[in-house]
């Protein structure tokens, strides 16, 4: 490490739409500080994104499994990244657990929020007013100002940066061609089915425009083959299901090539939004205010129901309103209003 150099550690959130918001923090620090080098430690499978973030110096994978403390895996991590020197540590998730690498790395300043108790953790600790900052996005990017200062600044609105040869190869490997208008849909949701828009709507909406002569691209992890494969088949041989054909990082090559798209409040309906593609975002239970598709070209979808947004994996109803009230005709209607423009 140079004399003088400022290194900084960022403790990325567990979900991807959030690691794609907090792009906006790695801006804002950047812009700050021109010459930090900035670390992400975060989930393995966001590399692939991570390395779409210029502002990424370095990128630590962990593979601690969700809901387990790993004491030791997190105890052996910290004493390797004493090494590092970092001056101080951003850690945006709000767990206990989030914050011990840092502590345990010796870093000087962990920045975070009051959370779960973790006094003596962190101790630059920030208290969250939700009234004022609503916004995931502008809670993250508020941590890199000062005690003392507001939040009166925009935040640096995310954007991976793209390679086209990286493109072209995904292009390649998955035998995908450009030759016609392409709609993705992104069906899944990891937070649950309260976030998940029925597979006969979605079908609906993509059997129209590949009777309009579009190609629908279906995208998402493993997780949402199933759901995938039920949409391709419904919509006939002008689909193609990619759900766990990609990695994180080519998934975000092929949305940068839609014409438009479609997407539960998802992980990939952040990166749409970042890429700034004609975005259509279906809001189930979760709340299009406190985490916003950022892009003006987005328009989201909501049924307004009255017990929405309960932030709930499942519908404690059982009726899912929140997502079946809002039909395939408005979705329709909304995108041929975009690529009509």
């Amino acid at each position: 490490m140079r004399i003088g150099e400022l290194r900084l550690l960022i403790v990325a959130p567990s979900w991807v739409g959030d690691m794609m918001m907090a792009q906006s923090l790695l801006k804002m620090l950047k812009y700050r500080h021109p010459q930090a080098m900035i670390d992400v430690l975060a989930p393995a499978g966001f590399a692939g994104l991570l390395q779409r973030m210029t502002e990424v110096n370095g990128i630590i994978s962990h593979d601690f499994k969700h809901q387990h403390l790993d004491w030791h895996a997190r105890y052996r991590l910290g004493k390797q990244l004493r090494s590092h020197h970092y001056r101080q540590a951003l850690i945006l998730p709000n767990s206990w657990k989030s914050a011990l690498v840092p502590f345990w790395a010796k870093i000087p300043q962990r920045t975070g929020y009051v959370g779960e108790w973790r006094y003596g953790l962190l101790n630059d600790i920030r208290r969250l007013d939700k009234v004022l900052v609503r916004q995931t996005v502008q809670q993250y990017v508020h941590l890199a100002a000062d005690q003392s200062n507001s939040l009166n600044e925009l935040p640096f609105l995310p954007h991976p940066q793209l390679s086209p040869a990286n493109v072209d190869y995904v292009l390649q490997r998955l035998h995908l061609s450009r030759a016609r208008p392409l709609l993705i849909l992104c069906p899944g949701a990891e937070y649950g089915p309260a976030k998940q828009w029925s597979a006969e709507y979605f079908a609906i909406v993509g059997k129209r425009q590949a009777e309009q002569g579009w190609q629908v691209w279906i995208l998402g992890s493993g997780k949402d083959a199933v759901i995938g494969a039920k949409i391709a088949a419904l919509i006939g041989d002008k689909c193609i299901n990619l759900c766990g054909e990609t990695q994180l990082g080519e998934a975000v090559d092929l949305l940068s090539l839609a014409d438009v798209v479609i997407s539960n409040d998802s992980g990939l309906m952040h990166v749409a939004a970042a890429l700034d593609k004609p975005l259509i975002a279906i809001y189930g239970s979760s709340d299009a205010g406190k985490t916003p598709p950022l892009s003006s070209r987005a328009k989201v979808l909501s049924a307004g129901v009255a017990c929405s947004p309960c932030f709930q994996r499942t519908c404690r109803w059982q009726h899912y309103h929140c997502l079946r009230e809002i039909k395939p005709q408005q979705v329709l209607t909304l995108l041929n209003t975009m690529i009509t423009k």
